[in-house]
């Protein structure tokens, strides 16, 4: 099992660096778990970028999780209506860790 630290920053400048960073892991047959328990800003790209990677592990039959996700991520997902493709409970409507909510 792998674990990658996603870190603070996932704005729209480093989803290409977040990409580059999980392709090495698409192929991993072993569980890959995701920290984001750090992540304080995050924008519509990198939410796109995890969601191909979820999709694309899982129609391989690769376990992929969040090992820890707070409340930015959570409420991006949930606002984006990608919470189940990022295996995510739903949360309630909070809004005000989500950058540019409106």
């Amino acid at each position: 099992m792998s674990t990658v630290q996603l870190g603070e920053d996932l704005g729209i400048e480093t989803s290409a660096d977040l990409k580059q960073m999980l392709a090495p892991l698409l192929s991993q047959d072993a569980a890959v778990n995701l920290g984001a328990g750090d992540v304080r800003r995050i924008h519509t790209a990198s939410v796109q970028v995890l969601c191909a990677f979820f999709d694309a592990r899982r129609k391989e039959g690769r376990p992929t999780a969040f090992e820890t996700c707070n409340d930015t991520l959570r409420d991006a997902a949930r606002l984006l209506g990608v919470s189940d493709t990022l295996g995510l409970p739903a949360t309630p409507d909070k809004l005000e860790s989500v950058e540019n909510a409106a």
